[in-house]
């Protein structure tokens, strides 16, 4: 009786998770994966099976091309700095005898917080080629020549998106790294500084060690979280322009459901953009792959 009771508990427990992730989670992964061999408006238009059609387009689609470059790009370029800065700053505020240490942790993690609308929107009126503050700046200081529409070119513009994905992700990722270095004992820095170590050397041979499963978690989670931020971000700063160098995946996938009304076709780039980012995450988990301490 006690094993059937224990058995029943755990079933009353796991159940309902169970179920609202299948409906939740599972039925409309698998249902983006099925929509997408049909051809649909969505919008009581009717369906038809079209098998791998909207697939094969894609790949001959030079738009879908070049927003899967473009988010390619965010996702290599944008994590790598981002973990960067936030495990430079995090060591600065953890090591460092900054009596404002609390102050300066509120101020990095506060863009974090902010809703990615508002984000954009901030920063649309910051990059304003005639009343943005960067340009002002350039132009006090003498550098005309550098004051450009920086979200309407195309040399710029993918860069300045990026610049405001590291401006709001640093400061959480940076906490997280914080986490982990107030837990390691101050006895190993004191160990190694005896043993003749300096600053550089403790922290590559002790903090990141030390730190790896972390740095491995964000790493993860960074590359994902891209595709988040990217896709707001750039619905509000640019929708994609100049001349789509600033689209992405998942804003051409709401282009073709929303806009264009072709819902076949946006499940299929759901299904691409799905799929290469579990690729990424695999091969990332797989390269950081080492022993832990």
């Amino acid at each position: 009786m006690n094993r059937k009771s224990r058995t029943a508990f755990i079933l009353l427990c796991i159940v309902p998770t169970l179920f609202i992730f299948s409906v939740f989670i599972v039925y409309p992964v698998t249902q983006v994966f099925y929509k997408s061999l049909f051809s649909s408006s969505g919008f009581g238009g009717g369906e038809t099976f079209i098998g791998l059609e909207n697939f094969k387009e894609l790949f001959t689609d030079e738009v879908f091309l070049q927003s899967l470059k473009n988010t390619g790009f965010l996702m290599l370029v944008v994590p790598a700095i981002i973990l960067f800065l936030s495990l430079i700053f995090a060591s600065i505020l953890s090591f460092g005898n900054l009596r404002e240490k609390h102050l300066y942790r509120m101020i990095f993690f506060f863009p974090s917080i902010l809703s990615f609308v508002v984000i954009g929107i901030l920063w649309t009126f910051i990059y304003h080629p005639n009343m943005g503050i960067i340009n002002e700046v350039l132009k006090w200081m003498g550098m005309n020549q550098f004051a450009v529409a920086w979200l309407g070119s195309k040399d710029t513009v993918l860069w300045a998106i990026a610049l405001v994905m590291v401006w709001q992700a640093v400061g959480y990722y940076m906490v997280m790294y914080l986490a982990g270095m107030d837990g390691v004992p101050r006895e190993l820095y004191e160990a190694a500084s005896i043993d003749g170590a300096n600053v550089v050397q403790q922290f590559f041979k002790i903090t990141i060690p030390i730190l790896w499963e972390i740095i491995r978690i964000t790493i993860i989670f960074s590359i994902n979280g891209v595709l988040n931020i990217s896709f707001v971000l750039v619905l509000v700063m640019t929708a994609g322009g100049p001349n789509n160098a600033s689209q992405v995946a998942l804003t051409y996938m709401y282009k073709q459901a929303f806009v264009n009304a072709n819902f076949g076709y946006a499940m299929a780039i759901a299904v691409i953009v799905f799929t290469v980012s579990i690729i990424l995450s695999l091969i990332s988990n797989r390269l950081t792959e080492r022993e832990s301490y």
